[in-house]
């Protein structure tokens, strides 16, 4: 018997290998690995179930398993198609580490053939590092540019310039409206409520918020809802940083493209041919294609070639736990206290908070990498191993030394004030005297970056700065974590 096996992050409209009968799962690493915000267990519930019946509906047999069967662990599933005869199992590639091995090792141990796909939610060559390329975001993006012909005068690049990077880093005004997002209705919504609030109301954030695309249709009307709204803004404001707006110009896309209900060639195709038609901006149009093209296949580039390696590594050696004032929002840091209660609130912030304001100051406080990746893991709405191991151990905790970035993502409070509207407070000098003594504690470690040993401080201002900052980290790391981490 050939049996179709679909996992939560697997929902994809063409799908063409699904024998007639097929296992939906709601597999342990997706619901139960951590204690995932209630928004992300909410999305893959609700998601699965219309995709389960969108299959009865196509004419399959559908067998729904819960995250309370046993067979939502992957050796259960197996043992279980085994005594029922299953030979051969198709699935699409996962891009999961952990899955593909107790996959691939359960198969073996039941003799079950098996035969997998390549995932329709990635377009980027992988191959282009088996070419002895370094891992320079910058460098793999020009080629997938060419390769792909996006945005190209032939060979040269639209604009005269492969990145407009440096035109997109402006501060929002106050008076720019910023669109506020569709409102979705989602069908048996109450039971997929009642279902997550029943097994997993321990676990973070709140669910009264939720309110992104489930199915295919709605996560398609919200890339149109972004490029009729959102595109000719993106560009020229998407490091900007917002007290109280986190979505601002960006998408929003990234839980649905990164579950499968919109695919990398969907959004390109819509972007570029609204693009032309529109007259967007091309710093905006060749910024968000950077993200979808450049920044995404990147990340799962390197997590393919390097992520069992990267998320083993920890270059400073930081062993400091999170403490429990990062899981509540109250850490005595404006910007981020209100990027915590945001999560709770929404399970989203977009990628300059996650990067340069709470990773920056993660690794300032010198966390434990992997209490970063869990800390990621469990409260964003996207969030996937091949997300969040190459940008917690690569990009935002240079947990790996450098294997993809040059540099720590490290600033002072001079870059939060620079890009958002925050004022200047108490919270400064706690985060420049982080800053200052990162530099200062790490300097051996760091000596060789000429960006970063050439910042110097009058000895008297780094033994303040030392002080305050000694101060701080002893008083967050006497807050125990709250229970259930």
């Amino acid at each position: 018997m050939e049996v179709g096996l679909i996992y939560p992050h697997q929902l994809y409209k063409h799908y063409c290998h699904f024998p007639p009968h097929v296992y939906v799962v709601e597999d342990d690493l997706y619901f139960n690995q951590y204690n995932f915000h209630l928004q992300k267990i909410l999305l893959h519930r609700a998601s699965m179930q219309y995709y389960a019946s969108r299959l009865k509906a196509g004419g399959h047999v559908v067998h729904y398993i819960e995250a309370q069967d046993q067979r939502a662990q992957t050796h259960h599933l197996f043992e279980y198609l085994a005594a029922h005869h299953v030979t051969t199992i198709h699935y699409a590639d996962t891009t999961d580490y952990l899955l593909e091995r107790r996959i691939q090792r359960c198969a073996r141990r039941h003799q079950i053939r098996l035969n997998r796909y390549p995932s329709p939610n990635f377009i980027g060559d992988l191959s282009y590092f088996e070419q002895g390329n370094k891992y320079f975001m910058a460098s793999y993006y020009k080629s997938e540019r060419k390769r792909l012909q996006l945005l190209m005068n032939g060979n040269r690049p639209a604009g005269g310039k492969w990145s407009f990077d440096t035109e997109n880093r402006k501060k929002m005004p106050a008076n720019v409206a910023i669109p506020s997002l569709p409102i979705f209705h989602y069908d048996h919504f109450e039971v997929a409520q009642h279902y997550v609030q029943k097994h997993f109301g321990h676990n973070r954030g709140k669910i009264t918020q939720f309110n992104y695309p489930v199915t295919h249709r709605q996560a398609e009307r919200m890339l149109i809802f972004f490029l009729k709204e959102k595109l000719s803004h993106f560009g020229a404001y998407q490091d900007a940083i917002v007290k109280r707006e986190h979505y601002l110009f960006h998408s929003i896309l990234s839980s649905s493209l990164n579950i499968g209900l919109l695919s990398p060639q969907t959004i390109i195709q819509k972007t570029i041919r609204f693009g032309s038609r529109h007259r967007i901006p091309l710093n905006a149009l060749e910024g968000f294609i950077r993200q979808v093209i450049g920044w995404r296949e990147f990340m799962r580039a390197v997590y393919i070639k390097e992520g069992s390696k990267q998320r083993t590594m920890n270059f400073f050696g930081f062993t400091r736990k999170i403490p429990s004032c990062f899981y509540t929002g109250e850490t005595g840091i404006p910007p981020i206290d209100n990027i915590i209660h945001s999560l709770l609130e929404n399970a989203y912030v977009h990628h300059i908070e996650r990067l340069m304001v709470l990773g920056n100051f993660m690794l300032l406080c010198e966390f434990d990498p992997n209490e970063v990746y869990q800390w990621f893991m469990e409260y964003f709405i996207d969030s996937y191993d091949w997300v969040m191991v190459p940008n917690v151990y690569g990009m935002s905790q240079f947990a790996d030394g450098g294997m993809m970035s040059t540099k720590p993502y490290i600033s002072s409070s001079n870059y939060i004030l620079k890009m958002s509207d925050y004022k200047r407070g108490p919270w400064c000098e706690i985060w420049d005297a982080l800053f200052w003594r990162f530099l200062h504690v790490h300097h051996e470690l760091i000596k060789h970056n000429p960006r970063l040993s050439m910042l110097k401080i009058a000895p008297a201002k780094q033994r303040h700065y030392m002080e305050v900052a000694e101060e701080y980290l002893a008083r967050i790391c006497e807050e125990l974590q709250p229970t259930g981490k």
